[in-house]
């Protein structure tokens, strides 16, 4: 699953991840994020009506564009084996399709020793950006855009940390998966056909991380004794 992430890329440096180039820069640069947490707004890129990759805005918590109240079960993740079947999911596979941009997310595992959740960081080599596959809606009943990562059986590499991961895509994968021409298991194999999660590299990070509120640059520096 993901349930907390990071983002520290520029907007020169998330243009450059979806090879937009003709879009006027920002009046100020956009804030880099040390643990962002469900419900919070979120940077996400989708093609236009023209076919072109655009960044947009919304929650993290998908919102379907039939709801009349924001949704209380879990809508931050999104499990592939269910997405083309699931009422609040389908739509969203079908056509609205996204990018979400990362450098990192976290996952826990127990502590044998007193029974406390430990915290991991999940990144590419170098910390390099990178995109969770998702999907996107926007309810004109609550005026709210919004969007879910998508989730699939953990890889080899780091099911040991947890059983579940969030489909990471290969860059060149990008503009295939936004093509909603392809559809149903066509587009499933896609999604684990063109994840990079056995890419990932993972250390142990303080607890700090823990506290969703908690919000210090020091996310991502590993413990000493973590290894």
């Amino acid at each position: 699953m993901c349930g907390r992430f990071t983002n520290e890329m520029t907007w020169a440096e998330l243009h450059a991840l979806y090879s937009i180039h003709d879009a006027p820069p920002p009046t100020s640069n956009v804030q880099p994020r040390f643990n962002i947490a469900p419900t919070q707004e979120v940077d996400f890129a989708h093609l236009d009506k023209a076919g072109n990759i655009e960044l947009d805005r919304g929650r993290w918590w998908l919102v379907p564009f039939f709801m009349k109240e924001l949704p209380k079960a879990a809508m931050f993740n999104a499990r592939i084996e269910t997405i083309d079947s699931s009422g609040a999911f389908r739509e969203g596979f079908k056509s609205r399709r996204c990018l979400i941009p990362a450098d990192g997310y976290f996952e826990w595992t127990i502590n044998a020793e007193d029974g406390k959740k430990d915290p991991w960081l999940l990144q590419l080599p170098g910390g390099a950006g990178f995109s969770f596959a998702g999907i996107w809606a926007h309810n004109d009943n609550l005026g709210v855009t919004s969007c879910t990562i998508i989730t699939a059986p953990a890889v080899p590499e780091i099911e040991h940390i947890h059983t579940r991961m969030p489909v990471v895509l290969a860059r060149e994968a990008y503009g295939t998966w936004l093509d909603t021409r392809i559809q149903g298991s066509d587009a499933k194999a896609l999604l684990l056909d063109a994840q990079i999660d056995s890419q990932l590299e993972f250390h142990r990070v303080d607890r700090a991380v823990n506290n969703s509120r908690y919000e210090g640059t020091d996310t991502k520096k590993p413990l000493i004794n973590s290894l």
